[in-house]
């Protein structure tokens, strides 16, 4: 080999070295601070809200845990939320939404634990819950908490055990990435409250129920590749009104994609997509998400 050749070769072997050892700092410093994050103890005091028996209460509970919670859904903590089936989400890791019931996790939660848990992703011993998208419903005023807790202990007990929670390096750098959430509480403990508007079918109340879809569609809403995930889990689509999206629908298209899982073009959606729980949303809510839909940019598909 000639010299001026092995020098170059040297000297791509050693760049490559360095940009992998590169690699390996950052994605351990990543996982470090998410294992950190995940270990720290909230100080947060729990909220002065119980349960109610009110049947009115209770109702709106049902509502809530069916629709813009979005827990009784197969993928998370199932119809009778005792848990859900466990998901396998290849590099990211497994996932399974735990028994809720007083059978599991419900029964030693008491009603400002839960509140504390639904607000700020903070379990009940002070640390961060794991991949529960608090986030998508943390804003529903304290009325909906109380509902949500007073439908909770209704809930005839599950005798379930709840399935494995493993999340990976790749999961954990994700995160830390802000690419996909798994740490809650962090992301929560500090929010300031927000000014929410009344339930109308508003554009205004519609951006809040709109965030029952960033978690897979993207903060913009237009869909593509979730970072990281296994092939095996479907590609969102765009749901802005772009031509790639959904520009020329109508709101009874619309209306039966979320209430039957059909497209416009008459493909029925993936079951990954929690019809179960869209489908529960009421007049109000349905028309609410799709007058904030008209008002959002319509970015090409993929651009999350």
């Amino acid at each position: 080999m000639k010299p001026v050749r092995k020098k170059i070769l040297l000297g791509l072997a050693a760049v490559g070295t360095l940009a992998a050892l590169s690699v390996g700092i950052y994605a351990y410093r990543q996982v470090s601070a998410f294992d950190a994050s995940m270990a720290q103890v909230y100080s947060t005091p729990l909220p002065n809200l119980g349960r109610s028996t009110d049947p009115a209460v209770v109702a709106r509970g049902k509502h809530l845990v069916e629709s813009l919670g979005a827990c009784a859904t197969r993928d998370c903590h199932s119809s009778d939320l005792g848990g859900g089936k466990t998901l396998e989400l290849g590099p990211l890791g497994t996932l399974s939404a735990p028994n809720i019931t007083a059978g599991g996790f419900g029964g030693a939660y008491s009603d400002g634990e839960l509140a504390r848990l639904l607000r700020f992703g903070i379990k009940r011993d002070g640390r961060s819950v794991r991949m529960m998208p608090v986030q998508d419903f943390a804003w529903l005023p304290d009325s909906d908490v109380v509902a949500m807790i007073s439908y909770l202990r209704t809930v005839p007990s599950v005798d379930r055990p709840s399935g494995p929670i493993v999340v990976k390096p790749l999961a954990k750098i994700l995160d830390r990435r802000n690419e996909f959430i798994f740490d809650v509480a962090r992301r929560l403990v500090n929010a300031k409250p927000e000014d929410i508007p009344a339930p109308a079918p508003s554009a205004a109340y519609g951006a809040y129920v709109a965030r029952l879809c960033s978690g897979c569609h993207g903060e913009r809403l237009s869909g593509g590749p979730i970072p990281g995930a296994p092939p095996s889990l479907p590609i969102p689509l765009n749901i802005t009104p772009h031509e790639s999206g959904i520009k020329d629908w109508t709101y009874p298209d619309f209306e039966k994609l979320i209430t039957a899982g059909v497209r416009k073009n008459g493909q029925k959606l993936n079951p990954f997509m929690p019809i179960e729980a869209f489908a529960k949303l009421d007049e109000t809510e349905r028309r609410a998400l799709w007058a904030y839909l008209q008002t959002i940019p319509p970015l090409p598909y993929g651009q999350r």
